[in-house]
């Protein structure tokens, strides 16, 4: 036991040591902070300062605090008892069971879920009588989640932080739901911490409780706290003032779920006479990448400032490269082209990732992943086309292209809600069976016939005219207009544009990154047999794949090889964050840029794209200005549209910077681009197999396939098989 300090460097082993009073560890990625954390805590414990029980250690994960377990024990030679550690919301949820009848409750309330909170606020707005369609229920439960992450009580919310909800009756509303959690004896994930704050700040009696409790704190990932954690903390610190924060403010990536940045930047005034430490020594990778993430997120000013260094001696690597590209086809092929490459030379598939900035970019990569039989996997969400939203649009279109489709039509059928229940959908099965038709010919009898009455029915014949119309428009414009028309007219974009949860704006953009994988397609018939056979290939085995996830889900990650598409002005750092947030935002999208770069061991591989597809037409993009933000002497550029004049000034001096939207870009005519691959060559195709070029128009091939007869296909879904 006596070993467990060696192989620490000087500042791990200051973070360590440096047990009375506050300390702020600002731990740069691939640091060691898991390493020292722990090390510290069996240091107390080793040297007798405290008994187990009188250390509180606060995690963000169960899974960090099993670890953080498990290693404490490997240092003491066994389990250690008594432990108060685990998530902000474990911790008080045992404090809460303790003094719950102090809050009007008793120590066996139930914590509810998600859907039960939502059914709970459902019934009190039901009651209220409150439209669901211009006031949607999950809005106002985003607003109170809001008003309990920053500490709000019913009773608590300022002018500052009112919302409009129901014109105004928003918090009338929290208050009901409040006594209504009351009187079922339950809480919601946010009084976890809620109450006990209020608990903490009330009754003195309970705050020198844990002030006698606790000797010392430990808390993990400081960067991410919110401001009711923040509370819960300073209160439980006033005692002994013996609280040690580990976290890194230049990855700080989760304001979006109410972090606050401002927390660990002003821990010195909080904290008085506290110490910092700077772990700089970074482990993981080489130093080209520590160089070009040190440069990039030195230009950020809201930072306590550290700089990365290799803490290993054979550090020396390949340069960063930025790859520039024709567009995000190009990018695509490039990326599988180098990730196929590497598998064949040895790298395991494990150890390479995809990093986007938003989850609509995944779609290209895994298309050209399957196309070169390249196993993957989605980290954090699912594949492109398994998405809620996508297979309800695909859906609209398999009715449009096959009304005869029953299993789509009955998706679609009240999606968004039209008031078609389980009453109207018994009546149109009947009237299928009994007359041997589809549902959507079902539908049309019975609206002709007046089978349904009033508003239901009027609903009915109005999706049927749509229907008809959207079908007059796939023969006239082709399937890209007839799919913005459905998505449009249906109301489905209305929905997801009035949904107020974090995920819907991801929603609306995997649904435009539908719409450019339509334009693909010279027929709505080819575009859905394609969606049904990349889906049918998508079923892989077991066994090491290429990882592909957003940026923020891979904070805490590290592969060997780490691709990052999409640095373009708009897509990286993202607009509609720019135009919410100004200058604070920017600088939260360059720590993301930071995170990506140190997710790479050995190689960090920077794509982007000259011209994008915005639905049907290609436009021109601008570099992302964090590119422009690396040093030159650590990076390798190529690519096939290396801009010219393309250096901007440094984004200090120019925010903001409007990138230009899609909406208005200059529209760029896209050459046509000429395959490669000649008539007569032999090819593979994933999933069609075997066969030989008969006739090329464009990028656009047709085969003569072994097994599957003759088929059209984009030439970058194959590969030529004979030079």
């Amino acid at each position: 036991m006596s070993d467990y300090l060696d192989g620490l460097n000087q500042a791990q082993r200051e973070a360590v040591e440096t047990t009375e009073g506050p300390l702020l560890v600002l731990a740069g990625a691939g640091t060691g902070k898991t390493r020292v954390l722990t090390t510290r805590f069996a240091h107390i414990l080793i040297s007798r300062r405290a008994f187990p029980n009188q250390i509180l250690t606060v995690t963000f994960t169960n899974k960090a605090a099993r670890e953080m377990r498990e290693r404490v024990a490997k240092i003491m030679g066994g389990p250690v008892e008594g432990l108060w550690l685990g998530t902000f919301h474990a911790l008080s949820a045992r404090m809460l069971r303790r003094w719950a009848e102090r809050v009007g409750l008793t120590s066996s309330f139930s914590i509810l879920d998600t859907d039960d909170q939502l059914r709970l606020l459902k019934q009190i707005l039901e009651a209220a009588r409150v439209d669901f369609k211009r006031w949607p229920p999950n809005a106002l439960m985003a607003q109170i989640q809001r008003w309990k992450d920053k500490g709000f009580l019913p009773d608590q919310i300022p002018a500052s932080e009112s919302s409009d909800y129901a014109n105004g009756r928003a918090e009338e509303f929290y208050a009901a739901y409040q006594a209504r959690l009351r009187q079922l004896n339950a809480v919601d994930f946010g009084d976890l911490l809620l109450l006990t704050v209020h608990l903490l700040k009330t009754d003195p009696e309970i705050l020198a409780h844990y002030h006698r409790a606790f000797r010392y704190i430990l808390v993990d990932e400081y960067q991410d706290t919110n401001l009711v954690q923040y509370y819960w903390l300073r209160l439980l610190a006033q005692g002994h003032k013996n609280i040690c924060c580990v976290g890194d403010d230049d990855q700080s990536i989760y304001s979006w779920r109410g972090a606050e940045i401002e927390n660990i930047l002003k821990f010195e005034r909080d904290f008085p006479g506290a110490k910092i430490v700077r772990l700089e020594a970074n482990y993981r990778s080489t130093a080209p990448i520590l160089n070009a993430a040190s440069h990039l997120i030195a230009h950020n000013e809201g930072r306590l400032g550290k700089t990365l260094h290799p803490g290993r001696n054979d550090a020396q690597g390949e340069k960063v490269e930025v790859i520039s590209l024709w567009d995000s086809e190009e990018e695509a092929r490039t990326a599988g082209s180098r990730i196929e490459s590497l598998w064949r030379s040895g790298h395991s598939l494990n150890e390479i990732a995809i990093l986007v900035r938003a989850g609509f970019q995944t779609r290209a990569f895994e298309e050209r992943l399957l196309t070169l039989g390249v196993p993957y996997r989605i980290v954090g969400g699912l594949r492109f086309y398994e998405r809620q939203e996508i297979r309800d649009a695909i859906a609209y279109l398999r009715v449009l292209a096959q009304p005869a489709d029953d299993l789509a039509f009955e998706r679609i059928v009240n999606l968004p809600k039209r008031g078609v229940g389980e009453s109207a959908l018994r009546n149109l099965h009947e009237t299928a069976r009994a007359a041997n038709i589809s549902l959507h010919d079902a539908m049309l009898k019975l609206v002709a016939e007046g089978g349904f009455k009033g508003k239901l029915g009027a609903t009915l014949r109005g999706l049927s005219e749509q229907f008809e119309a959207w079908r007059d428009l796939l023969a006239a414009q082709g399937p890209v207009a007839a799919l913005d028309a459905v998505l449009e007219e249906s109301g489905y974009i209305a929905m997801w544009k009035a949904d107020k949860s974090p995920d819907a704006p991801g929603r609306l953009e995997n649904l435009k990154e539908l719409s450019r994988a339509l334009a693909d397609f010279e027929t709505l018939a080819q575009f859905l047999e394609h969606v049904a056979l990349v889906t049918e290939a998508e079923e892989q085995s077991d066994g090491a794949k290429v990882s592909m996830m957003t940026l923020h889900g891979a904070k805490g990650l590290e592969f060997d090889t780490v691709f990052l598409p999409g640095w373009e002005e708009g897509v990286f750092p993202n607009q509609r964050s720019l135009d919410e947030g100004g200058n604070k935002s920017l600088e939260e999208e360059r720590r993301l840029a930071y995170v990506g770069i140190t997710r790479a061991r050995q190689r960090a591989i920077i794509l982007h794209a000259a011209n994008r597809r915005i639905y049907a037409n290609w436009q021109s993009s601008i570099p992302s200005r964090f590119i422009n933000e690396l040093p030159e002497d650590v990076i390798r550029r190529s690519g096939s549209a290396q801009p010219q004049n393309a250096r901007m000034a440094p984004a200090a001096t120019q925010f903001p910077v409007q990138a230009r939207r899609p909406d208005s870009w200059e529209v760029q005519a896209r050459p046509a681009r000429a395959t490669k691959i000649p008539v007569g060559a032999r090819v593979f195709h994933q999933k069609f197999g075997y066969g030989r070029v008969i006739a090329a128009d464009d990028d656009r091939l047709d085969i003569d396939f072994e097994t599957s007869g003759e088929k059209r296909v984009l030439d970058r879904f194959v590969e030529r098989q004979d030079g």
